[in-house]
């Protein structure tokens, strides 16, 4: 990968020839709605800001606008009408290869006309989706694309925020106040979606690389806790993303290198008549890429990877709404040869392995949504989508010259989603939704493994349908500007083995001071278990088996937040937040042990575990701060700080820590912008990210048992006791951009562990060298990304 990253920078500094001197000019043009409704506004007036001229316009009948003439760079708008809070946006890039598009949103006041005195509200404090009281939060693209470290992965730039721990280096498994990954809800566009990572196993949430494509996404929602009641089947929190709309004004097109592949985008107008739009991008895999062009780099494995994303979006007007379909699938392969290597280099079972691992993944959707009228709408969502894996292990013997499958797996899981929504503004103090959301499942299960090497045991093999339903209703009173209530039901049901969950929720956000909030906010949260579980076999004898797991119900637990927000200054908040979680119902071991399914879902696979039984439990307390400086005056600053305690009960009923009890985890970024030249045509970015967090807790190895053995042998009553050494790394990105009359490239130059830091990611014993080693997290590791945007 290094010399990789070497070669792109060669390659990518000759393509740099610059602009001097030229006055290069863009346009900004969005849509503006009501915050509740959602329907359109008319006549909202759009200011420029932050300009030695007045600029600026007023939405039309379908909230929109466009201002056209602006020179590059930073640029500030100020919207304002009669009876909502005015709203200001700062330091919006305005680049001259793509015209800036914008969504917002505006919220009426609940006080009388004359009575309204407030101040301009920015929209990065608060989350999009209005009933989310507490631990919730917005990002844009624009983040995802700054912070160092996060390689242009939503997953990974959320591990920046209060709350959330890095689960390895190797993938981007979001863990969330010591909560197993698994407790993760992805939502694209109103879809509850699989798991949307390349090299992603059945039941994982997380990956190596992202399917997720950050130049097609729109500002979407992060949520750790007591989340509104819309959001089901989740015990830590929910991605709730947005896939934007294609520019409906230009056809525009971008070409992309980096982590995450080599990239082709393009959008534009579809019909000039009725604004519709299409906005599509294709991906495929540096290293895959390059090997196919006979460019390889050392000898290791080359994951193959590609993924296509697409939306189209046709408004009709009012009277048939608008219509959109989208979609996001990637495939992946990969070879993991021990015949490659080196003897001796066998690490992990005693003998060589060829491991043949793939991947795939996909979501189709559709989306009507139309107004009944201004104040009430209606939303109906159709998608399919589905994973599969296909792994082959291969064991290796006489000196690598034969083998023999020791493990096999050709599993899928399909998906048909109805979901439908309801939405009523009933006034400025009211606003009602509800929904259901309905999902049959396919399962198509199929693994085996050898056993004495004469016998395969089969682990799964089924193959049937299931539904779940999740019904919900919400809804929001506003006492005063300054008081909130937000509360709502969720329901749903799993109909394999009828069991059901009912999970209140409510929240309360008192703003007592300007600029400053009080919130609390509780809520029951269930979710059914990895559906592979369900339908492992346990072996009875005489070749009989049993799904002893199909009788599992929901494991749930409650949330309980309370939080302290302070916009001290302007583009600057303080935020703290304690919490306390309450698991139950957990599925552990019929016989005394110290498994729970709390302690699964940061590896590759879901470990197989028969006779299960919801009768574990544990428990999540922590506390968190963030002091934050939004991007503005050419610089940004975030500290996070989080610490908590995360336990769990296995069926001996010994409390223990959770193998995701990390205790503590600590961020520092900052980053800041120089302009090169006084037409801001060039432009150099610095960003910086300070991880410290606790060790990875593990299990111990009985090192005179696993010799006896040939194979590792685990000290399971000290599960998850002691932690490796404390975990930091310092990332730093350097950026370079260059505008030219109708294109902007972009440089960055991504160094993870600048400082060759060695954390452990875990100890293995080798029954080849008889002893116990170490295996470390990603090291030294530079990443060069080139884009180019006309």
């Amino acid at each position: 990968m290094k010399k990789v990253t070497i070669l792109f920078t060669i390659l990518m500094m000759v393509m740099a020839i610059g602009t001097f001197g030229q006055s290069i000019t863009q346009s900004v043009h969005g849509v503006v709605v009501d915050k509740q409704s959602q329907s359109p506004m008319i006549g909202v007036s759009v200011v420029l800001i932050d300009s030695s001229k007045t600029i600026g316009t007023v939405t039309d009948i379908d909230g929109k606008f466009i201002i056209s003439g602006l020179p590059i760079g930073r640029i500030g708008l100020r919207l304002t009408m009669l009876g909502y809070a005015p709203l200001e946006l700062r330091s919006l890039t305005l680049d001259a290869g793509k015209q800036l598009v914008l969504s917002l949103a505006m919220e009426e006041s609940v006080n009388n006309l004359h009575e309204v005195t407030v101040s301009a509200k920015s929209d990065k404090r608060q989350p999009i989706n209005e009933m989310a009281t507490v631990s919730a939060r917005s990002f844009s693209v624009e983040e995802t694309k700054r912070y160092a470290g996060s390689l242009e992965d939503p997953s990974r730039m959320v591990t920046n925020f209060a709350g959330v721990a890095v689960a390895g280096d190797s993938r981007n498994d979001v863990v969330i106040r010591g909560n197993s990954p698994m407790g993760l809800l992805w939502r694209l566009d109103g879809i509850n979606i699989p798991n949307p990572n390349h090299f992603g196993s059945l039941g994982t949430t997380g990956g190596p690389v992202s399917i997720l494509n950050n130049n097609l996404l729109d500002n979407s929602d992060f949520m750790t806790g007591a989340f509104p009641a819309e959001y089901g089947n989740a015990l830590s929190g929910a991605f709730d993303l947005k896939m934007r709309t294609g520019n409906n004004e230009k056809h525009e097109f971008l070409g992309q290198v980096g982590f995450n592949g080599f990239e082709l985008g393009a959008e534009g107008p579809l019909s000039s008549a009725h604004k519709a739009s299409y906005l599509a991008s294709y991906r495929y895999s540096t290293l895959g890429l390059l090997d196919a062009m006979g460019l390889r780099f050392g000898y290791g494995a080359i994951p193959q990877y590609q993924d296509l994303s697409f939306k189209i979006d046709v408004p009709t007007g009012i009277k048939y709404g608008r219509f959109s379909v989208f979609g996001i699938g990637g495939k992946s392969y990969i070879e993991l040869l021990d015949k490659d290597k080196r003897e001796g280099d066998f690490t992990v079972s005693g003998f060589a392995e060829d491991t043949y691992f793939g991947s795939d993944m996909g979501v189709l959707g559709f989306s009507h949504k139309i107004f009944f009228n201004e104040n009430t709408s209606q939303t109906i969502n159709l998608a399919i989508s589905g994973t599969q894996n296909d792994v082959q292990v291969d064991s290796l013997f006489n000196n690598k010259e034969s083998k023999i499958q020791r493990y096999g797996n050709k599993s899928s899981e399909v998906k048909y989603t109805l979901a439908y929504n309801l939405n009523k503004k009933i006034n400025a103090k009211n606003t009602f939704s509800a929904g259901f959301n309905a999902d049959l499942y396919h399962y198509n299960y199929a693994d085996s493994v050898l056993q004495q090497r004469t016998y395969y045991r089969t682990l799964t093999s089924f193959e049937g349908n299931s539904e779940l339903l999740q019904v919900y209703a919400k809804w929001q009173h506003r006492f005063s500007d300054a008081l909130t209530l937000n509360s709502g039901v969720h329901y749903q049901e799993f109909f394999l083995n009828h069991s059901s969950a009912v999970e209140p929720r409510l929240g309360l956000k008192w703003s007592f001071k300007t600029q400053q909030s009080l919130s609390v906010a509780m809520g029951m949260h269930s979710q059914i278990q990895p559906m592979s579980v369900y339908f492992f076999k346990s072996e009875l004898g005489n070749g009989q088996y049993a799904e002893t797991n199909k009788d599992l119900a929901f494991s749930k637990s409650n949330h309980f937040v309370i939080a302290y927000d302070n916009a001290f200054a302007l583009n600057w908040r303080i935020k703290v937040e304690a919490y306390y979680q309450n698991l139950y119902d957990v599925p552990v071991e019929t016989n005394p042990s110290t498994y729970s399914i709390l302690n699964a879902g940061a590896d590759y696979v879901i470990a197989n575990e028969d006779s299960l039984v919801n009768k574990g439990s544990g428990r999540n307390t922590g506390v968190e701060f963030t002091l934050e400086k939004f991007f503005s005056h050419n610089y940004y600053f975030l500290f996070t700080a989080s610490f908590y305690d995360a336990k769990y009960k296995g069926s001996d009923g010994v409390e223990r820590n959770s193998a995701f009890n990390g205790n503590f985890t600590v961020n520092l970024l900052a980053g800041a912008e120089f302009n090169l030249n006084k037409a801001k045509t060039r432009l150099l970015t610095v960003n910086a990210k300070v991880n410290y967090a606790g060790g990875k807790r593990y299990v111990p190895i009985f090192l005179d048992q696993s010799q006896v053995a040939g194979q590792a042998v685990y000290d399971y009553e000290h599960s998850y006791d002691n932690q490796y050494s404390a975990y930091s790394r310092f990332d730093i990105k350097l950026g370079y951009k260059m505008n030219g009359k109708k294109i902007t490239q972009e440089w960055a130059f991504d160094i993870q562990n600048i400082l060759d830091r060695k954390n452990i990611f875990q100890k293995v014993y080798n029954p080849v060298k008889q002893n116990i080693q170490t295996e470390y997290q990603l090291g030294f590791f530079p990443m060069m990304t080139y884009r180019i945007m006309f």
